[in-house]
């Protein structure tokens, strides 16, 4: 099982094409962000506020890695699509390799390959904010960051795979990560903040955990940068921020704590992890 993981690892990082488009919607947020985006989130900024940009910039930082982390767990994805469609899968199945172990190496390199690539991202936004701010994480923040990577990439392991065992063409796999890469700057609030959605598709969005996920990445990252920012100010002012810049979740008068974040995550892992081993038990038959 670890060598067949090691062997779509190594699969997927071979192929350039992959990687870059697994890292396309990442690169284009970034790019948005640049030109226009950083300007016009400058708006929600309350007067007097000060270090606007390290915040926005940590907030940007925060909602990058959510998106990373799904991304190219999907593209990982990828290798499983592309050996079904060449057939190459039926080689493995007639090999004296267990069925179970197929499948946990696709999903074990896939979780991986998130690891690492939402690793790199973390290493990379962190010199971005020290290079723009004089800004980087704090030890603890750093710590929990990559607590967080390991259990996100882990929830969205587990939905992606659940997705990815009914598709078995590439195009199919195209068109998926497409629409995917299209609707993730949206469900995360990073194109448009969320409250301005209608209630309804708000609900619908604090229901996706990709969102849960950019928002516990947002109150790790952003805690130095709002409590510096909002040094004396009204209690009521930070907690408007927090909830129009999707660092918290509420539903009605139920608030989202981290604690209940984390475990819907956890719930989410388990729950897709299951309806994948009944699809592939049901496949086997």
């Amino acid at each position: 099982m670890i060598n067949f993981a090691i062997r779509n690892i190594k699969v997927y990082f071979r192929d350039r094409t992959s990687v870059f488009f697994s890292v396309l919607s990442v690169l284009i947020i970034f790019v948005l962000y640049a030109l226009f985006l950083g300007s016009s989130w400058q708006q929600t900024v309350p007067e007097g506020v000060t270090g606007g940009q390290a915040l926005l910039d940590s907030w940007l930082m925060a909602g990058i890695l959510a998106v990373i982390s799904y991304t190219t767990t999907a593209g990982a994805y990828g290798t499983m699509v592309e050996d079904k469609a060449k057939k190459i899968y039926k080689d493995f199945q007639a090999s004296p390799m267990k069925r179970s172990h197929i499948v946990a190496g696709y999903v074990l390199s896939s979780y991986v390959i998130g690891v690492i690539m939402s690793l790199i991202a973390l290493v990379f936004l962190d010199v971005y904010m020290f290079i723009r701010n004089g800004y980087i994480l704090s030890f603890m923040a750093t710590i929990k960051s990559i607590g967080m990577i390991l259990l996100v990439t882990l929830a969205n392991s587990s939905m992606i795979f659940f997705i990815i065992s009914f598709i078995k063409s590439l195009n199919a796999f195209g068109t998926f990560n497409t629409i995917v890469g299209t609707l993730i700057g949206f469900i995360t609030g990073i194109y448009m903040p969320i409250f301005l959605f209608p209630t309804a598709i708000q609900l619908l969005i604090k229901l996706i955990p990709v969102s849960h996920a950019a928002s516990l990445f947002r109150l790790i990252i952003m805690d130095e940068p709002i409590a510096t920012s909002f040094d004396g100010a009204p209690l009521d002012i930070v907690a408007r921020f927090k909830a129009d810049l999707g660092v918290t979740f509420t539903i009605g008068t139920f608030e989202f704590t981290p604690l209940y974040q984390i475990i819907f995550l956890l719930i989410t892992t388990i729950i897709f992890f299951g309806l994948s081993l009944l699809v592939i038990n049901r496949k086997t038959k």
